[in-house]
């Protein structure tokens, strides 16, 4: 899994200034739009959909690798987060149009806030040449199954919090949740959960089968435990009936795990000791 395909961004040329400038835009945007303000609502959410155009035009310049003439791919953490998050982003501004999200704007703003300035001070290092044919599909499918499960994560947090709410609601009034379609946010949280699910099998079958050598390091290790646990949350879901805390914590135990299998594993090679990247 991975992110870019270019050369470092010291290696660009023309397009330096571009990839410089999208990043900026994206990042004054989110730090806008992580503002708290009922009455600039609407401005606020502009600024996120705008800093969303901008970060997604950074990632296509680096990945397209504009102004360099390296080939190769570009292995590390934060680029890898910077995608996730953007592909999270995508999902939420399709769906805050049709369903509640609130308190997700903010979140979503600070977190792509933290994702492209770690992506500004890690840019990751460039492999050149991937070990196999099918090595980007793999890549590409692997950062597909953290959006989903990025995804699936921000509709049981907003689930759980609802029903937090809910509970603590006052006999007499409105319900702070009010207007906000509970077993449709559930629903929607376990269909992220499927779809993680498959990508996430296709990404093992791959690795298996058109890897240069099954190698049981931390990243595999930690990519089957969290595909164990998705596979044991979805069948705890359509047999037992699971849902509320007991789902969530199954949930979020699943995306710790895979969040560790590529994201923890790189951060720990390429900041705590500091190795050259491999496939």
């Amino acid at each position: 899994m991975i992110l870019s395909f270019g050369a470092d961004p010291a290696g660009l040329a023309p397009g330096a200034l571009a990839l410089t400038l999208s990043s900026a835009a994206a990042l004054v945007c989110y730090l806008a739009a992580a503002l708290r303000s009922d009455r600039l609502a609407s401005v606020l959410r502009a600024a996120l959909l705008v800093g969303w155009i901008a970060h997604g035009l950074a990632l296509a310049i680096d990945i397209a690798g504009i102004g360099s003439g390296v080939p190769g791919a570009r292995f590390g953490f934060a680029p890898a987060l910077s995608l996730t998050l953007w592909l999270v982003l995508a999902v939420y501004q399709f769906e805050s149009r049709r369903l509640p999200l609130p308190g997700a704007r903010r979140a979503l703003a600070a977190c792509g806030a933290v994702v492209v300035i770690l992506a500004w001070v890690y840019p990751g290092r460039v492999h050149p040449q991937a070990a196999s044919v099918w090595a980007p599909l793999h890549w590409l499918l692997g950062i597909v199954s953290y959006g989903l499960f990025g995804v699936a994560v921000l509709h049981g947090l907003l689930l759980s919090r609802a029903e937090r709410q809910m509970r603590r609601a006052p006999l007499a009034g409105a319900a702070p949740t009010e207007g906000l379609p509970l077993l449709r946010l559930e629903r929607l949280t376990f269909r992220f959960v499927a779809a993680g699910f498959v990508v996430l099998s296709a990404v093992i079958v791959l690795g298996t089968v058109f890897a240069s050598g099954w190698r049981w390091e931390h990243k595999t290790v930690f990519t089957v435990l969290s595909w164990l646990v998705f596979a044991g949350l979805l069948t705890g879901r359509r047999v037992l009936g699971w849902r509320g805390p007991k789902a969530a914590g199954w949930l979020y135990a699943g995306a710790v795990l895979l969040l560790l299998a590529y994201v923890g594993s790189r951060f720990v090679l390429e900041v705590l000791l500091n190795r050259p990247p491999s496939t």
